[in-house]
């Protein structure tokens, strides 16, 4: 069922007035007639990276390239940062990536065709003073003890990859002996324990934003009868279905070890923001059930937790859809094949990715499966922890399903 949280009478995604220029630079500038750019407020702001994108109106057909650029000086051109978009050019999102700590920028949308390059207004921010990022420790651990509060995923030289990662860069999260691992966060003694949830932090794979969206989310879950853990999966340069392995692999742990957790092997749900819902989908899309990690690589050896299912009983998907990084699938006959786990959305009207979670939810409840979709009038994209009202209704609608199971 679809519950809008908040009636309004008039929606908009952008909320400043549309700005429309040509590159000055361009040999051949457009008409200002031909299409508007309308640039998206900057969103998820941390010390390293930011969300913005925008809206194009107009002859969208003729366009071959949009995205956003940036820089330390007002009104920034494709000659500066910038990243391509994808999916609708008509609402669109992206990353402003490799950003300087506590450093004011302007970002505009762009698009461009034959005809030059246009820009929407330029908007304004300034990243973090720190790093809101977790700190991995190093190592790994073959027999691991399920209440540690630490638990690593993969036995030590046998690591399901297909990224060689040799030498840690700068614009990397981990290094190259990171190994992935969960916190577990446990019921209180004594309290009456519902299920598990396993949170994946969001951060265009590239970081993972536990500040906002890991450990105080585990947290509240688990204050609340949930056996909650944060999976500190792969990230760049390691590719999405490496870390939907470690995804995949943590829920086998926690079924592996439902008893000691005193759940139903049944309840066990995920959760995942922006990127760390795209992940909670592509894992129950392509590496539940008994995949693992030859799925990737033949050098990978199997072992007696590959023989434990990977399926989880619910997803959230929190400012998140299924499909990829910025792109939404809306692939109806997938979602039937997938067979995919009843699913929640919840998402703020003010995040660029707005009609992508309308479009992909819409699809995921034309395939059959049971959906509820939380629309937050004025949230932007990465409210994380801070907007309690979808921690309360996501733990409703566990509630829910695992008391069907």
């Amino acid at each position: 069922m679809k519950q809008h949280i908040f009636l309004y009478a008039v929606l908009s995604l952008f909320t400043v007035t549309t700005a429309t220029g040509c590159d000055e630079r361009s040999d051949n500038p457009m008409p200002d007639s031909a299409i508007r750019v309308e640039t998206a407020e900057v969103t998820a702001i941390t010390s390293e990276n930011a969300i913005s994108g925008g809206r194009i109106i107009g002859e969208t057909q003729m366009i071959t390239e949009f995205g956003i650029c940036w820089a330390t000086t007002d009104n920034p051109t494709i000659s500066d940062n910038y990243n391509v978009g994808a999916g609708d050019a008509s609402s669109f999102a992206c990353y402003a990536t490799g950003l300087s700590v506590n450093t004011t920028y302007f970002v505009r949308a762009y698009a461009t065709t034959s005809g030059g390059t246009v820009y929407g207004q330029s908007r304004q921010f300034t990243t973090l003073a720190d790093s809101d990022d977790d700190t991995p420790p190093a190592g790994g651990d073959d027999e691991q003890n399920p209440l540690a509060s630490t638990i690593y995923l993969w036995p030590e030289g046998n690591m399901a990859k297909i990224t060689n990662y040799t030498g840690s860069q700068g614009s990397y999260q981990d290094p190259p002996s990171f190994c992935p691992y969960m916190n577990y966060f446990p019921v209180a003694e004594g309290m009456t324990v519902k299920g598990a949830v396993l949170v994946c932090a969001g951060g265009a794979f590239q970081f993972r934003s536990d500040r906002m969206e890991g450990t105080p989310v585990a947290q509240w879950f688990a204050r609340h009868g949930y056996q909650a853990f944060v999976v500190n999966y792969r990230v760049r340069p390691y590719t999405m279905e490496e870390g939907s392995l470690d995804l995949a692999r943590a829920i086998r742990f926690v079924r592996q070890h439902a008893a000691e957790y005193g759940i139903d092997p049944n309840d066990i749900a995920t959760v995942g923001f922006s990127a760390g819902g795209i992940l909670c989908g592509d894992e129950a899309l392509n590496f539940d059930e008994l995949v693992n990690g030859t799925a990737l690589s033949s050098a990978y050896r199997s072992d007696a937790l590959d023989e434990v299912s990977a399926n989880v009983c619910t997803i959230g998907m929190i400012y998140a859809f299924y499909g990829r990084l910025s792109v939404a699938s809306t692939d109806v006959e997938k979602f039937k094949a997938s067979k995919i786990p009843p699913t929640f959305f919840a998402y703020g009207t003010r995040d660029p990715f707005y009609r992508q979670f309308q479009a992909c939810a819409d699809a995921v409840r034309e395939a059959g499966v049971e959906v509820e979709e939380h629309e937050y009038e004025g949230m932007p994209h990465g409210f994380g922890y801070t907007h309690e009202e979808w921690m309360i209704s996501f733990d409703r609608w566990m509630t829910e399903i695992m008391s069907n199971n």
